[in-house]
């Protein structure tokens, strides 16, 4: 499939949009590919864009005290990364997002999108859209944290992301679901025997 065809798809998922407002994202987009394991958002480095996930895997994580990685959230094809404007504060980024298998994305200047929000209210209701099912898996992902059993976050977890344990780090997973990697090797583990 093409990368144009790729990246309507996904807008049209998250909302509908005519021809015009997906012909405008398209204009404003380029696109690159990303080695697996490279981090192409640094925490505390200047970003400027917005990002579609075109192919492959990418998690957005941060560094605990004791400097182990805690994975926030995954993002898989077809979807769009959280918004500029959740991730960055005076455009510097308060995570870093890493590729987890060979990714391709496109990217556009979150500026120029702001006004094309202003311009156009397909793009508008397609941006309104993105920041509103990013603060809805946000809150559950909390809601599940704090009432959840860690066999229930990772029942959810395959439920929300089939297969993706199968090919990224189990540390990277067992940090989402607030765990260590132990505990999900066990609970791995009671599920495989039923």
């Amino acid at each position: 499939m093409e990368k144009e065809d790729v990246l309507r798809q996904i807008i049209n998922e998250v909302s509908p949009a005519s021809t015009t407002s997906i012909g405008a994202i398209q204009a404003l987009t380029s696109f690159r590919e990303l080695s697996k394991g490279e981090v192409f958002i640094k925490i505390k480095e200047q970003d400027h864009f917005e990002y579609f996930i075109l192919k492959g895997v990418v998690r957005s994580f941060l560094l605990n005290p004791d400097g182990e990685e805690v994975t926030i959230s995954f993002y898989q094809e077809y979807s769009v990364l959280s918004p500029h404007i959740t991730r960055t504060v005076n455009n510097i980024s308060n995570l870093n997002f890493q590729a987890l298998t060979d990714v391709e994305i496109g990217f556009f200047n979150a500026h120029e999108f702001l006004q094309l929000m202003i311009d156009d209210i397909g793009t508008r209701d397609f941006a309104n859209a993105v920041l509103k099912n990013e603060l809805i898996r946000k809150v559950e992902k909390e809601i599940g944290l704090a009432s959840l059993t860690a066999m229930e976050r990772l029942i959810k977890f395959r439920d929300e992301f089939p297969g993706l344990e199968n090919y990224v780090s189990h540390q990277a997973v067992a940090s989402y679901l607030g765990i260590t990697n132990i505990s999900l090797s066990r609970l791995r583990g009671k599920i495989s025997r039923g």
